[in-house]
């Protein structure tokens, strides 16, 4: 019998289930970074203002973020294995739109509408993960590898838009979604089983309020950028945001089936690690948007160079992120997290102490290497406290909100970074030590995001995880005391 047939007579190919979810995933987080290193090659052939410019990343971000929750929902609802597939059509299209893109305002609709996939395709990945995974060591072997998609996407899209910038076209980064959006639409249906769709009534009111709600903070957020905190436009939208996500609230009080279950919260963990995640991916998305400057600007690297600057940072994830199902049943999700962060915060308040002297190995490259040690121990723990003791009807809307935080979290850290750092460096005798005081700034209020982080794990993952293993603990001597006694009898 061939894996096809396994997989239709109810017998799963898990191998080929985590390969299709990894890579669809990897191709959304890869697409988020990729265009990072080719945002000057953009800027020439478009003729974007630095506002214009912005909107490149902020669209796609605005949508991505907005969505998330009513594409979590879907896949509930009409059955997560067809709206995953769903999805990824859009991202892939969306993908095409880009790499053809005419002017300026199709490329930033495109860039939207990749938002659109983007948001169904990753709570679907995870929700669907949680779903054809059973707790214990399969599950946590597959949240490592879903982990280390994370952690490496962002950097390995760095390396990839940076090559392909230099040696063919910005355009080229866009073009691979297409052949591997298709491949993956074409086996995803042969492998992946379909999940039974829920009945009932759709929460439209929460739908509307969800995605309006996230829309506006997000769009706040992304304003306050370039305008400023202080901007009317900030204000007015983050107020309707905050206003509209209230109302959210006291609706999925009342819904009969909630596009966000307030019962996700009620778990000290998993409201922990929404929070944990927003401040730490906040951190890192500043790290990624500065370090990749400071690199080109004040270092002298073409953007090929750049995106191989971040290897020592990416080899490290990736062997790390390996080791994490090994680990796990030794140590436990809640110490490697606190490891992970705390690796983390040290490679960034190291990094941060870069100056217009700084040599790329001592300066960027042996900082790099804890932050990618950190970020491989953390992010399959993270994303594993947002789904624990979640069942499986609740498996999208937690999903969902695991990604929103990650979503909201680059949002609202790179809008403070940005804010806070603004005028870092106008006093300075030259534009390299201007750019790298610029930088250092933006650093230490990404180590200050990883501080807060790191208090919010100690207080509300580590202890009821340590309880947890003490419960069990005491739950496996109580058995071998009755097996001992049951023997002596």
């Amino acid at each position: 019998m061939t894996t096809v047939d396994t997989a239709r007579t109810g017998r799963v190919n898990s191998t080929a289930i985590l390969a299709i979810i990894l890579i669809s995933y990897f191709m959304i987080l890869l697409d988020n970074s990729i265009i990072f290193t080719g945002l000057p090659s953009i800027a020439a052939e478009m003729g974007y203002s630095a506002t214009g410019l912005s909107w490149v990343q902020d669209a796609y971000t605005l949508v991505f973020g907005g969505l998330l929750l009513l594409g979590a929902r879907l896949g509930d609802i009409f059955g997560r294995r067809r709206v995953f597939v769903a999805g990824l059509a859009i991202f892939a299209a969306a993908s095409f739109l880009v790499g053809v893109a005419p002017n300026g305002w199709w490329l930033i609709a495109a860039r939207a509408l990749q938002g659109v996939g983007a948001a169904v395709v990753a709570p679907a990945s995870l929700s669907l993960l949680t779903a054809s995974f059973p707790p214990g060591r399969e599950r946590t072997r597959a949240v490592a590898w879903y982990g280390a998609a994370a952690g490496i996407g962002a950097s390995l899209g760095l390396v990839i838009g940076g090559a392909l910038a230099d040696w063919v076209s910005w355009r080229a980064g866009f073009f691979i979604n297409v052949p591997i959006g298709i491949a993956m639409i074409v086996l995803a249906p042969r492998f992946i089983p379909e999940t039974k769709p829920s009945t009932g009534r759709f929460d439209v009111a929460g739908a509307v309020y969800a995605t309006l709600g996230m829309a506006a903070l997000v769009f706040g957020i992304v304003n306050s950028a370039e305008a400023g905190w202080a901007s009317p436009t900030t204000f007015l939208t983050l107020t309707l945001g905050a206003v509209l996500l209230a109302l959210l609230i006291r609706n999925e009080s009342r819904a009969e089936q909630p596009i966000m279950p307030l019962r996700l919260f009620r778990s000290r963990e998993r409201s922990g690690a929404y929070a944990a995640r927003m401040l730490y991916l906040g951190a890192m998305i500043g790290f990624f948007y500065f370090t990749t400057q400071l690199l080109q600007g004040a270092m002298g690297f073409s953007a090929f160079q750049a995106g191989v600057a971040f290897f020592p940072m990416t080899v490290v994830n990736f062997a790390v992120a390996l080791l994490i199902p090994r680990l796990t049943p030794r140590f436990g999700n809640a110490p490697l997290l606190a490891a992970g962060v705390a690796l983390t915060l040290v490679g960034m308040t190291w990094l941060s102490f870069v100056h217009s002297g700084s040599t790329y190995l001592s300066g960027v490259a042996l900082p790099m290497i804890l932050i990618g040690a950190g970020q491989g121990l953390a992010f399959a723990p993270l994303t594993a406290a947002g789904i624990a003791g979640v069942k499986a009807d609740d498996a999208g809307a937690a999903s969902g909100l695991v990604n929103t935080a990650h979503q909201l979290g680059s949002a609202l850290g790179l809008g403070i970074l940005v804010a806070i750092s603004a005028g870092a460096g106008s006093a300075a005798e030259s534009p390299k030590e201007a750019l790298t005081e610029h930088v250092s700034t933006a650093l230490t209020a990404g180590a200050g995001l990883l501080a807060g982080c790191l208090v919010i794990l100690l207080v509300f993952i580590v202890p009821p995880a340590g309880k947890r293993k003490a419960g069990r603990r005491s739950a496996s001597l109580q058995r071998q005391s009755i097996e001992h006694r049951s023997s002596t009898t």
